[in-house]
């Protein structure tokens, strides 16, 4: 009975969808667009053959390092060197500059908090998105060409006309995705990868019952995977919402006899997992450079240095695991800045009880931060490191969770909050329960958790 009734609140919740005409017109436009950059992705650049890149990423450890991350983030289109081939990530790059550029340099951070400054601010991460492509796509081509049978027509010319496709395809993307940010739901540049990443759920699922009827897997290690997979899944949603809900008081305006009424209690949600999958993203990307060092310069001691971060190695564990807790702390200083939280606060006449406006609330949120940042650390590395470990255990390729479970589930959830925003706008009910995403954390006094 209640299985039903969940049932019939979730089917009306999805018809209400439709019948707010506004939300509707999103939900329709973001599927047009979504549809025409995977029309994109099954075009093929001129003067190259495919098969001979997919070759040599299905030939490399761990789904090819840092080139595996990038096709992963641009749903095979690296592999199948599509116009699409760089997909969202040049935008993605600059935005995450931009991000640094504010954190670093005080100018940029002062533009950023007025309606014309962000306007120039983002202009300048269209022209670096442009700059970006144009040297991922001639790298590109090098690297295409240096694999043997993969360019028909080696040469400056093939050089020149791939990076124009490239960076050409890459600005088309970034377009659609601001459409999709503007007139549609949700962030169009974490759809598009959220796309991109389902898109290769499916072909993994059956990758994975072709190992089942071979033998390669037993019947209970599918058991336990797929109990360990709901498991991996509902504990990454439950830190993704997890948050340290730290009490303000915000004093009303009204006077009642000469005196101000009581204070109204609210909350700041302070997100355990505030950076997101970017630290895994850094570490990755990182690690992977004394590899390709080694492949390009070619020298002994590089190529034994290289093996000791191989995949499977304990010094790669290691290191791996330092560098996630490192950017986890690193992005979250710069994507997070306590110090305006404080000001803005003090502007609305707001505190945290027992602390006094202004620089110790900077300094008591900060440490709110600190703290509750290691735990989430911690679980970045252990989701980061889970699909290596099971990959070692049972000696196949195992790609299920780290970076991709981590970008579905977020931006999954960010997506039905807006969604679920317009429907209360218009009065029917949400999704959840209660009609909006809410962040897990007591609600007790500051210094509790």
């Amino acid at each position: 009975m209640a299985q039903s009734t969940g049932t019939n609140a979730a089917a009306s919740a999805v018809q209400n969808l439709f019948r707010t005409p506004e939300l509707k017109e999103k939900i329709l436009f973001t599927l047009l667009c979504l549809l025409i950059y995977r029309i994109g992705a099954a075009v093929t650049a001129p003067g190259i053959n495919p098969q001979a890149i997919a070759d040599f990423m299905n030939q490399q450890q761990n789904g090819g390092g840092l080139l595996g991350l990038y096709n992963l983030f641009t749903g095979g289109n690296l592999e199948r060197a599509t116009v699409f081939a760089l997909g969202i990530m040049p935008y993605i790059s600059a935005s995450i500059f931009q991000q640094i550029g504010q954190a670093v340099i005080p100018q940029i951070d002062k533009m950023s908090k007025d309606e014309e400054g962000r306007k120039t601010i983002n202009q300048w991460s269209r022209y670096a998105t442009v700059a970006l492509a144009a040297v991922q796509g001639w790298g590109f081509a090098i690297f295409a060409e240096s694999l043997p049978g993969a360019v028909t027509h080696p040469g400056f010319a093939f050089r020149v006309s791939m990076t124009f496709f490239l960076t050409v395809g890459a600005l088309f993307v970034m377009w659609l995705g601001e459409q999709i940010t503007e007139q549609g739901v949700g962030n169009g540049a974490s759809l598009m990868i959220f796309f991109s990443i389902v898109e290769r759920i499916w072909p993994g699922i059956g990758a994975t019952f072709q190992f089942v009827s071979t033998g390669a897997i037993g019947a209970f290690s599918l058991i336990v995977l797929i109990a360990l997979m709901i498991a991996v899944t509902a504990a990454i949603v439950a830190v993704t919402l997890a948050a340290r809900r730290v009490l303000i008081q915000i004093p009303q305006r009204t006077m009642t006899r000469g005196r101000m009424r009581e204070a109204s209690r609210s909350f700041i949600p302070l997100r355990i997992n505030s950076s997101g999958v970017m630290p895994i993203v850094f570490a990755q990307s990182v690690i992977v450079i004394p590899g390709a060092a080694a492949q390009f310069m070619g020298g002994q001691k590089m190529r034994d240095f290289a093996d000791y971060l191989a995949p499977g190695a304990t010094l790669n564990y290691i290191l791996l695991a330092i560098l996630i807790l490192f950017f986890t702390y690193f992005y979250t200083s710069i994507i997070f800045n306590p110090v305006d939280l404080a000001e803005n606060l003090k502007k609305q006449g707001g505190f945290i009880p027992g602390v006094k406006p202004g620089a110790r609330t900077a300094e008591y949120i900060d440490d709110v931060v600190s703290k509750i940042t290691l735990p989430g650390a911690i679980f970045l590395t252990i989701i980061a490191l889970l699909p290596i470990w099971i990959s070692t255990l049972i000696n196949i390729q195992f790609n299920f969770g780290g970076t991709s479970l981590l970008i579905v589930v977020g931006v999954a959830l960010d997506t039905i909050q807006q969604m679920n925003q317009h429907l209360l706008l218009r009065k029917y009910d949400g999704f959840m329960k209660k009609g909006r995403v809410r962040f897990r954390g007591r609600q007790g006094a500051p210094g509790g958790y």
